[in-house]
């Protein structure tokens, strides 16, 4: 089989290099990266996401890959000198969440002040990023929001992964778009939440737990049994795998867990809310009628706040 021709690009990263080294080996053994799937018993795209230095492998499909590829345990060599615990800081971090995203079984979600974007509606979602710079630019701000969207897909079909919700009260109760745009929110939240693979649980602020994160966190557990935690500070994303992240992670969702509401009490409290902006939508609208009456009632009338100007009057009998 031909080897390609690809362009080398330097790179620091061990992981593109141990990825690079694997599609050598593969090329050189005459597979596609479908025929070394097979082999593995993965899906293609695993492949795909390994040699790209995005994803990595436990140690019997290094050693296995090793026997396929004839490599002599050059490939294991290379593998335990990779640092694969290293958190990801690229300027692309998001699009490496969504990847894996992308082929996760169960996502076990924590939100605060914000829903999570697998729950936003169109609206919710065309708000939150009209706040950041598409605002300003009403293609990136429809591209986004349809990219958002797309991504909630494969929750909403038969069989779909499972999705674990745990929100604080405040992602409910902080107002994004108005309260128009909230009640519609709270609908899509009782909608999605009938299906029977989602499950959301609103840890309530009447129910202080004894640890909160200090910042909302995903879980994702993929095919294979690996878990990946992923959470946000101010300006990036950080995704680790690192047994001691994941463990630790686990115990947090299952601390506030312990003191949230019921799936049902949970939608009761989303349908008090819903029906709250619906009642602040109607005040906002009357108000919004109220002024308009009120700027018609004034519109051709004579002004009359400036000063007198006296003028001779006829005086009768003068």
């Amino acid at each position: 089989m031909a080897h390609r021709k690809a362009s080398v690009v330097p790179t620091a990263s061990p992981a593109e290099l141990f990825g690079e080294a694997l599609r050598f080996a593969r090329e050189r053994a005459g597979l596609t990266q479908e025929a070394l799937a097979k082999l593995l018993h993965c899906d293609r795209t695993v492949v795909t996401r390994i040699e790209g230095g995005r994803r990595t492998m436990h140690l019997e499909v290094v050693v296995a890959c090793d026997e396929i590829l004839g490599t002599g345990g050059l490939l294991r060599t290379l593998w335990e000198r990779v640092d694969w615990h290293a958190d990801v800081e690229h300027p692309d971090w998001f699009q490496k969440y969504v990847e894996v995203e992308e082929e996760a079984e169960t996502i076990r979600v924590l939100q605060y002040c914000r829903l999570n974007g697998l729950l936003q509606c169109e609206d919710y979602a065309r708000a939150i990023f009209g706040l950041g710079d598409a605002r300003n630019d009403p293609r990136m701000l429809a591209e986004r929001v349809a990219t958002r969207l797309s991504r909630q897909r494969r929750f909403l079909v038969a069989d779909g992964p499972t999705l674990l919700v745990t929100l604080h009260e405040s992602a409910i109760r902080t107002i994004i778009g108005g309260p128009g745009v909230m009640r519609r929110q709270m609908e899509h939240l009782l909608f999605v939440g009938e299906r029977s693979n989602i499950f959301v649980q609103v840890a309530p602020f009447s129910r202080p737990v004894m640890k909160m994160p200090a910042t909302s966190l995903i879980l994702l557990l993929m095919p294979d049994g690996k878990e990946w935690v992923y959470s946000e500070s101010l300006y990036r994303g950080h995704m680790s795998d690192a047994p001691a992240v994941v463990r630790e992670a686990r115990r947090d969702f299952d601390l506030v867990r312990g003191d949230v509401l019921s799936v049902g009490d949970s939608r009761a409290l989303i349908a008090d809310a819903m029906e709250e902006y619906r009642y602040e939508e109607g005040r906002s609208h009357d108000s919004c009628v109220a002024q308009e009456q009120l700027q018609r009632g004034r519109r051709g009338r004579v002004h009359r706040g400036g000063p007198r100007v006296p003028f001779p009057r006829h005086r009768p009998g003068a």
